[in-house]
């Protein structure tokens, strides 16, 4: 059990570039193409609850663990919405803050870690993750209307953006 955490992450990482490929590569006009590309991208967001569900529970937490897991799911999301704004199914604009956002938070992680404090994903990320993972599954499948689609990867744009606000609180607070 001690390696399991660390194979879903490694396997998470090899799905975002399985997914984005599908997205860029294959005919996404096919309901079928977008179904598996959509299966997969599901399959590859729920090793990201389960590698933290198992390290915690069977005390399997590693190093790596703790660097790669919050990388292979911002590879995942990140990948995702490359491949959807390349192929005309997500705003630039939403992009465009969902990346500013991680690297903003990733920069924040790595002047956190110097000073050996941890500021751990709260329930406001674990939501924005959920968030982002439906928003990125619609735009795969489109099969609800556009206006939906559009509404959910906004939802996923402002949750996004709050939980980051709220991550810098919790920097400033850690620090005070």
């Amino acid at each position: 059990m001690k390696n399991v955490p660390n194979i879903l992450t490694i396997c998470r990482i090899f799905m975002a570039i399985l997914v984005m490929a599908i997205i860029l590569y294959a005919d996404m006009t096919s309901q079928l193409v977008r179904f598996v590309a959509c299966g997969i991208f599901l399959l590859a967001s729920v090793t990201d609850f389960f590698d933290g569900f198992i390290a915690r529970r069977y005390g399997a937490q590693s190093r790596f663990g703790e660097v790669f897991d919050p990388l292979a799911d911002k590879m995942l999301v990140l990948g995702a919405f490359i491949a959807l704004l390349v192929s005309g199914l997500a705003s630039p604009w939403a992009v465009f803050l969902i990346f500013s956002r991680e690297f903003f938070i990733t920069g924040l992680r790595a002047v956190v870690a110097t000073h050996h404090v941890n500021i751990s994903a709260d329930l406001l990320g674990k939501i924005k993750s959920v968030a982002q993972y439906w928003a990125i599954g619609c735009l795969i499948l489109q099969v609800l209307p556009h206006f939906w689609n559009q509404l959910f990867l906004w939802l996923a744009v402002l949750l996004t953006i709050i939980s980051g606000i709220n991550y810098v609180r919790s920097y400033f607070r850690a620090f005070q």
